[in-house]
């Protein structure tokens, strides 16, 4: 077992000359990461973290990329530390022991699946809005646009994970076209916006309600926990010992990359609309883009928004997807049935298939409770279970004492409570 082992490290010693080298498939990784974080979240981000006020924004932008790279990162590392091809479920079964493994399975699961099930609500209600008002021909029955959409995304899903990763890399690069291209075109209309409330510095208290309020806006803005797992097991058996730097490289690119391109659009779009407009949009549950095609009666962003939309919501669900079926697959292993793996991957496609749809065609409006109820879970998964297994699992103990853990784990806790005092209040 020892020659073993150290022919396993022998091997992944010869690997320093690929990792000094950025990699394609490295920047496939980075495009597919920054996919499943931006989505259609993004486009609501500038109205929710835009009516705290102008300082409120500056502190949330300056915490966006270490809340962001730290937590993700911890996520990382933890599913690194398992034995090898071990995902999120396996690790955690390893560490903390069965029933605490088959608990969080359940709960990673149910953290996921419900926002895969708003994404083919959306995806439909897009799609379905978009052929009515803007191509002028009636969309066909709910159940079959539903049907078709799922299908399609769920066909790409079939070519495999490193498919879907490419896919949503391709996906990325138009989404960031119209980022900027919006971002760009509002700088002309740019009338000082929500600097109307710089000059209004808020007492110490209301700033950090404000800001503990909108702390998880920003988390979940930015969340990609569902693809880090896929992402980790890829990158131990593509670099082996070198996997946690060359994750770290990859992780803090396509974390600059989220930061950068969206503080640009939401400031970008504050700058525009002053404080009352961003709580009117609030109001009329519109995504900034519907807002601003309102605003200025401009058919190009008017018929430019569902697309935009669309790839958001297409690129996310496909990301998603992979968070998702992972967790249904280790709920099926930990009942002890060990089906074929092909079969598992059919048993699971057609189960998201069959309940997407079903959820698509109903429409329910119910669908941002169940979002609100996965927050806290989601937050204590990426934030706090990565933070607990360094002090509890000796794999970690390298990485105690860091000042980014005490960080982490007071931005998860802030988040929970957050989410919950919202949901309640």
């Amino acid at each position: 077992m020892n020659d073993q082992a150290n022919s396993v490290d022998e091997r992944y010693a010869t690997t320093p000359a690929t990792l000094t080298s950025w990699s394609r498939q490295d920047t496939t990784w980075m495009l597919g990461l920054f996919g499943t974080a931006i989505g259609a979240g993004t486009l609501f981000l500038p109205i929710n973290a835009g009516l705290g006020g102008f300082w409120p924004l500056v502190i949330l932008a300056l915490l966006a990329f270490p809340m962001t790279f730290f937590a993700h990162r911890g996520l990382t590392r933890f599913v690194l530390s398992g034995r090898e091809g071990s995902d999120i479920t396996d690790v955690v079964e390893e560490h903390f022991g069965i029933k605490a493994g088959a608990l969080i399975t359940l709960l990673y699961f149910f953290a996921i699946f419900p926002i895969l099930l708003i994404y083919s609500v959306a995806l439909t209600n897009t799609v379905g809005s978009f052929m009515e008002h803007q191509l002028h021909i009636m969309p066909p029955p709910r159940a079959l646009l539903s049907f078709v959409l799922i299908l399609g995304l769920l066909a790409v899903v079939r070519c495999g994970e490193q498919v879907i990763v490419k896919a949503m890399s391709l996906m990325v690069y138009p989404f960031i076209v119209a980022l900027l291209f919006l971002a760009v075109y509002l700088i002309p209309h740019w009338n000082g916006g929500i600097l109307s409330t710089a000059s209004q510095v808020p007492a110490p208290s209301a700033l950090l309600n404000t800001l503990w309020l909108a702390i998880p806006v920003m988390v979940f803005s930015f969340n990609h926990s569902p693809i880090i797992s896929a992402f980790a097991v890829d990158q131990k058996r593509q670099y082996g010992v070198h996997a946690d730097e060359r994750s770290s490289q990859i992780l803090s690119r396509a974390h600059l990359l989220m930061v950068v391109m969206v503080l640009f659009f939401v400031f970008s779009c504050v700058l525009t609309l002053s404080p009352a407009q961003l709580a009117e949009a609030k109001a009329q549950n519109l995504s900034i883009l519907s807002y601003l095609a309102n605003h200025f009666n401009n058919p190009t962003i008017e018929f430019a928004a569902p697309l935009i939309a669309f790839v958001a919501i297409a690129k996310s669900f496909l990301g998603h997807y992979i968070g998702a079926s992972e967790g249904l697959k280790g709920l099926v292993l930990k009942t002890g049935r060990r089906p074929e793996a092909k079969r598992l991957d059919r048993m699971t496609a057609a189960f998201m298939l069959v309940v997407c749809w079903i959820v698509a065609t109903l429409n329910p409006s119910i669908l941002g409770m169940i979002e609100a109820l996965g927050g806290p879970i989601i937050a204590s998964i990426l934030f706090l279970m990565p933070m607990y297994a360094i002090r509890k699992v000796p794999a970690m103990a390298k990485y105690r004492g860091q000042a980014s853990n005490v960080f982490v784990t007071a931005v998860g806790l802030v988040a929970i409570t957050a989410v919950v005092y919202s949901f309640f209040a």
